[in-house]
Formats: C-alpha cells, sequence, structure tokens
C-alpha cells in the first residue's frame, strides 16, 4: 500500500466518523468535506479525531457556539468547520 493509499484510508474513516446523529452536524461537516478536504493535512487530521470525541450535543454546542472549548488547536478546526 503507497502513502497515498494509506492517507485515502485515514479520511475515508474520519469521513465515516463525520457521520453524525444530528443533521446539522453531518450537513456542517459535508460542506467541511467539500472545502478541505483535498487540503487536509496530517495534524488537521490529528485535531479532527479529537474533536471527533466529543458526544454529538457537546459537539453540535461547541460547533454552533454556546460552549466554548479552551483547546486552541480545536478551536481553530471548529473555526474551520463554522466558515463552511
Amino acid at each position: 500500500m503507497t502513502t497515498e493509499d494509506d492517507r485515502r484510508v485515514r479520511i475515508d474513516r474520519l469521513k465515516w466518523h463525520c457521520r453524525r446523529s444530528l443533521l446539522e452536524l453531518d450537513l456542517v461537516f459535508q460542506r467541511f468535506w467539500a472545502r478541505y478536504g483535498e487540503v487536509l493535512g496530517t495534524d488537521d487530521e490529528t485535531v479532527l479525531t479529537r474533536l471527533l470525541e466529543l458526544e454529538d450535543h457537546d459537539l453540535w454546542a461547541v460547533v454552533s457556539g454556546k460552549q466554548a472549548i479552551a483547546d486552541p488547536d480545536l478551536m481553530r478546526l471548529v473555526e474551520r468547520l463554522r466558515a463552511t
């Protein structure tokens, strides 16, 4: 398997984990992947993996701005999610 194949597998797994039970999150992540999917770096993959550990309602609270998140890396990614 090539490095590009490894990347594709990681991205496919992340996309799968972005499928949430809240329609609002699904829509945000669909737009995010459309905009950033081809340029997502490995550091971004790591941060996104951490962000996806949040429960759906907590994740939506962060993405919608109802709840703050202290981690600056997570916050940068949330800002990108909000911008899509």
